[in-house]
């Protein structure tokens, strides 16, 4: 095995941008992770939330430890994830940091509200999710962040924004679009098993 394909610990692994082109084929809804409170304030944009149990409510997230936001999570131990709707993609841009902005200034134009942790909570996201810090497993670069759920917010929005193939994609529950999906495409088929 050629060894610059090995990863840690002398274990097989791929190069990272072979890994990254997988994952871009792998589609995810688009939610800001928000922490801190009052002026000590971060967030950014993630496509890594899942939700781990309904009872107790809880939920994953998996931060960079390298992040701006990671050293606000740990003071307060509190986070918000904002499930960001179809219109919401100047939110998701200005929450990658990419134009450069940190802290208190990625929450510009756009309205906040807070719940039970003080966690700021986008007013239109699909769905908003106050947490507590329940564990955090660090592993490589990033934490592996357990909230449990104090409580949430949902919107009457039904498009969601998604993230495929390093794109921001639109997704609603237009009828029409539906039905156009269910003539057009092929009958499904495996593929693994051929």
């Amino acid at each position: 095995m050629n060894p610059a394909a090995r990863g840690a610990h002398g274990m097989p692994g791929v190069p990272s941008a072979d890994f990254r082109a997988a994952m871009r084929q792998l589609s995810g809804g688009v939610s800001v992770i928000t922490t801190g409170r009052g002026n000590d304030i971060s967030g950014m944009t993630a496509t890594s939330v899942a939700s781990l149990s309904v009872d107790p409510a809880s939920l994953i997230v998996s931060i960079n430890r390298q992040s701006s936001s990671w050293p606000i999570l740990l003071r307060h131990r509190s986070f918000g994830v904002n499930i960001l709707n179809a219109g919401q993609r100047d939110v998701a841009e200005r929450f990658t940091g990419r134009e450069g902005s940190k802290g208190r200034d990625r929450f510009a134009g756009a309205r906040w509200t807070t719940l039970v942790s003080g966690v700021p909570l986008l007013v239109d996201a699909l769905a908003a999710v106050d947490c507590k810090v329940e564990e955090i497993i660090e592993r490589h670069s990033h934490g592996i962040v357990i909230g449990r759920v104090l409580e949430t917010l949902v919107s009457r929005s039904t498009s969601a924004l998604a993230y495929w193939q390093g794109q921001y994609v639109a997704i609603g529950q237009n009828e029409d679009a539906v039905k156009l999906a269910e003539v057009s495409l092929p009958p499904a088929r495996a593929v693994w098993g051929d």
